[in-house]
């Protein structure tokens, strides 16, 4: 029966790609630690979209207001003529 060569060639090079994946992966992760630390802190800084935004009933739209003004208006001469 015959023996296959030593595969100990393969399994160096197949334990040197590993190693060297291995290597590239925690030097990713180590520069996202940086990229992380050095972006800005985001909850400081305020949204220019909500900043005068309250919490709470938000005032109504001046056609909205106009309306309901209106329609008080007509709902008070309706009281006043019966």
């Amino acid at each position: 029966m015959a023996n296959r060569g030593r595969p100990t060639l393969q399994k160096r090079q197949k334990e040197r790609a590993r190693q060297d994946k291995q290597k590239d992966r925690v030097a990713r992760r180590e520069d996202a630690k940086l990229r992380r630390a050095s972006a800005p802190d985001r909850t400081d800084s305020i949204d220019p979209d909500i900043a005068d935004i309250t919490p709470g009933p938000q005032p109504l739209p001046a056609w909205q207001a106009e309306f309901l003004e209106e329609e008080s208006a007509e709902a008070e001469k309706e009281e006043g003529e019966s």
